[in-house]
């Protein structure tokens, strides 16, 4: 037996008996303050920080909104029995879009289909595939192409208006094209101000603490007038769309802000569309 072990009443006279102190597991005051303050210098140098960056990297000039207007195709066979119904399908980035089906629109089928969407970064052509609408069957896809955005549509916001060739069963770029207008309006994103939740003294069980962190907005720019949106537009959109009774008045209002309002090339412009 261990004569050097102590004793089980020598053990009771060691330990302390009586009312804890009022400091006993307590943080004092000044460590709480330090604490605050090391939090609050730490938000700053994260604001600092994140300014900054976003001050450093330039905006993307591809961050805006893609307009295409599906106009008309010309193909070169038609599939099956009867005359086809076809109709476009259209991928920018991970988003599809589709026209109408033209019915019995055979080799020549007419849309007229404006669609809009974000451009993401990145992105510099669209995929197009052209079916043939059936009842019993699957649809028939009859034609696809890539097609390059062209640069000048992006970089200086010009709309662009062209024909593509399509391939397929034909071969490479042999069965037929398909007419697009291109246009493009820049859309920076404004984030706005911000509310950053910085712990305090969390390691010592203190509630957290919000910090404002509060981000300018950007400079105002003054926004390109749209020759659509002036007074007298209203009615020369109204007369160009009495003259074209089958154009979608969307497609009209592209090309006449393509033309900057000007409303004798704008009719031009819907004679050779329409051809």
């Amino acid at each position: 037996m261990d004569t050097d072990r102590p004793s089980h009443e020598e053990w009771k006279k060691r330990a302390f008996v009586g009312r804890l102190p009022d400091s006993f597991l307590r943080i004092e005051r000044n460590v709480q303050l330090e604490q605050e303050a090391a939090d609050q210098q730490a938000a700053l140098a994260l604001h600092q920080q994140m300014r900054s960056k976003s001050m450093s990297v330039a905006p993307d000039p591809r961050i805006g909104r893609l307009s295409i207007t599906i106009t008309q195709a010309k193909l070169v066979k038609n599939y099956g029995m009867t005359r086809m119904d076809p109709y476009a399908r259209i991928r920018v980035g991970h988003s599809i879009f589709e026209t109408h089906t033209d019915t019995n629109g055979g080799k020549n089928p007419h849309w007229n289909k404006v669609l809009q969407c974000n451009l993401p970064p990145g992105v510099t052509q669209i995929y197009v595939e052209i079916y043939d609408e059936c009842s019993f069957v699957m649809d028939e896809l009859i034609a696809w192409g890539h097609i390059e955005i062209p640069p000048q549509v992006i970089q200086k916001g010009e709309t662009h208006e062209d024909w593509y060739m399509l391939s397929g069963k034909q071969g490479d770029n042999q069965e037929g094209m398909i007419n697009l207008v291109f246009s493009y309006t820049t859309n920076y994103p404004y984030m706005g101000s911000s509310l950053m939740m910085i712990p305090s003294a969390t390691m010592f069980g203190m509630p957290y603490a919000p910090v404002n962190v509060y981000t300018a907005p950007p400079s105002v720019v003054t926004p390109t007038v749209v020759p659509s949106s002036l007074p007298n537009a209203e009615v020369e959109l109204k007369q160009i769309a009495e003259m074209f009774p089958n154009v979608d008045r969307e497609v009209i209002k592209s090309v006449y802000d393509a033309n900057h309002g000007k409303k004798d090339i704008t009719i031009n412009s819907l004679l050779q569309m329409c051809e």
